[in-house]
């Protein structure tokens, strides 16, 4: 089974940038040494810890990736392949898509979840463009860490930065 995203919609105790994870059967991760399904390995609550990293990784979006996105998602919007277009309403240069980024960020979590569970709930905030050089693209750097440790459910908190400042919030 691959890993699935399940739409839900936003819980006040579930914050922009955050994660809730559950397994593919639908129940929450359990924390515990059991595991529902013997072919998916279970996460222990012994094995993560407020403040772990669990994933690290930089992708680098190019203009290409950006053309690729737009024709995947049908999202043509000249700001996101024309420069004089993107100047034209007074943009720094052509922008990723904030899906594209919201897509790249959570990438690293599902990758360290494997099989064992899948990604609940998902929000962020935009904070910041990601503005994709035509020569040297644009480095999105993700860090994956826990924030809280429940009894059925675990809290990621992504930092997701682009020239040194946060994009998403």
């Amino acid at each position: 089974h691959v890993p699935r995203f399940r739409e839900e919609p936003m819980h006040s105790a579930w914050l922009a940038g955050e994660l809730r994870l559950e397994q593919l059967d639908g129940h929450p991760i359990a924390l515990r040494s059991a595991v529902a399904r013997q072919e998916h390995r279970a996460l222990d609550h012994r094995s993560i810890a407020v403040g772990d990293i669990v994933a690290e990784r930089t992708f680098l979006l190019t203009r290409d990736s950006l053309v690729r996105y737009a024709g995947a998602s049908g999202d043509f919007n000249p700001i996101h392949y024309r420069d004089d277009v993107a100047a034209s309403v007074g943009l720094p240069g052509v922008l990723a898509h904030g899906m594209l980024t919201m897509g790249v960020a959570v990438q690293p979590v599902v990758d360290w979840l494997g099989t064992s569970g899948w990604v609940a709930d998902y929000g962020v905030r935009f904070t910041r463009p990601v503005v994709v050089d035509p020569l040297e693209g644009a480095s999105v750097t993700v860090v994956a860490k826990v924030g809280v440790v429940g009894e059925d459910t675990a809290r990621i908190d992504l930092t997701v930065t682009y020239n040194n400042e946060t994009v998403l919030g």
